[in-house]
């Protein structure tokens, strides 16, 4: 298992170290996002180690696929409109909206390019019909981190370990139940995502 102190950046993807890249999503978020994210990166490290994944690019995309989450509503709005991105997000909540803005953060304040750890960034609460192994490492590590308390964390925890794909599905059907049973609006993209990958 490589650690992620062993991981040396190679300026193919980001022109920081670790350490630099760390210190930038710092001024970002709180204190208790930023050792999320740091759980997050070691999870998907684990299994990136399992399923072949690239550990640079797996190792940025989680340190920034939260840089969005702190930010302001009014600011998450403004880029959402500035952007051009699918206004139909201005119907639903910063837990959506943290995703495609953080993105656009990643490539404005880290000069972030690579469409792979951009996607990871931008589909790693929604999911979508396709996804990189990069993009199903983030959006797996996320939910099965080691502070992560849920029933069923258990089992999509071990899940993890035999295939991506089902904890994929597993995640957003669980996601889908949990929003039904608060009346909480559901994200149609969500929706997408879970047909296009049980289709599968």
């Amino acid at each position: 298992m490589v650690k992620k102190t062993e991981i040396n950046y190679t300026n193919k993807y980001i022109g920081l170290s670790r350490e630099e890249l760390i210190l930038g999503v710092s001024q970002m978020m709180t204190e208790e996002r930023l050792e999320h994210v740091l759980r997050v990166e070691e999870k998907a490290l684990e299994l990136a180690d399992i399923y072949q994944g690239d550990f640079e690019k797996v190792s940025i995309a989680a340190l920034l696929h939260d840089i969005a989450k702190d930010q302001v509503d009014e600011e998450m709005r403004d880029i959402i409109i500035s952007e051009n991105l699918n206004l139909d997000l201005l119907q639903y909540g910063s837990a959506i909206w943290h995703g495609p803005v953080g993105a656009i953060l990643a490539k404005r304040e880290f000069q972030l390019k690579d469409e792979d750890i951009l996607e990871s960034i931008t589909y790693h609460t929604v999911g979508a019909r396709e996804m990189s192994l990069t993009t199903k490492i983030i959006f797996v590590a996320d939910y099965i981190e080691v502070n992560r308390d849920f029933p069923l964390v258990e089992k999509a925890r071990e899940l993890a370990k035999e295939s991506l794909e089902e904890t994929i599905i597993f995640k957003l059907k669980e996601t889908i139940k949990y929003l039904i049973d608060l009346e909480e609006k559901v994200y149609p993209k969500t929706i997408e995502s879970y047909n296009a990958w049980i289709d599968k």
